[in-house]
């Protein structure tokens, strides 16, 4: 008579457990690069709607017969949502970005018209020129890792 066998033997979970940690060395690893490509794509979309917000309402003065650039992309009062602009009559974003919405992505305001975010430790610094309207980051005075993460931000 055979008996049933109700049990995983010794080998069979020496297996099981090799098998189950060689999958999460592999998957940790991207789980962390996937949170990294989270934070540049949504930086990214963040630049983009701030550039075209800047576009936008250079447009919409030109119509008006005011042929400047905002003077000021935010109020500069603490507390703030960025980006909405300096005064009542010129507004940037509708709603605007919490401070602290871009670190680990989160923008900070510096001095005038100085931003920063971090992404993976990666600090960069994002200067409005009110001359030519610009809303960029330096990608020559840093080090090779901020060069690399403000390519990727601004492209």
């Amino acid at each position: 008579m055979q008996k049933s066998k109700n049990a995983f033997t010794m080998i069979e979970m020496v297996f099981v457990i090799v098998i189950l940690g060689i999958l999460a060395a592999i998957a940790i690893p991207r789980f962390a690069a996937t949170r990294t490509d989270a934070e540049i794509a949504k930086g990214r979309s963040d630049i983009a709607s701030i550039r075209s917000a800047i576009v936008s309402e250079r447009q919409t003065q030109l119509i008006r017969g005011v042929s400047t650039y905002m003077p000021r992309l935010s109020t500069g009062v603490a507390g703030d949502n960025l980006f909405t602009g300096s005064d009542a009559n010129r507004t940037l974003l509708m709603y605007g970005v919490s401070a602290g919405d871009w670190a680990q992505g989160i923008v900070n305001a510096g001095t005038t018209d100085t931003y920063t975010i971090t992404i993976n430790g990666v600090t960069l610094t994002f200067t409005y020129t009110v001359a030519n309207g610009r809303f960029t980051c330096s990608t020559t005075a840093g080090s090779a890792a901020q060069n690399a993460l403000c390519e990727n931000l601004i492209n």
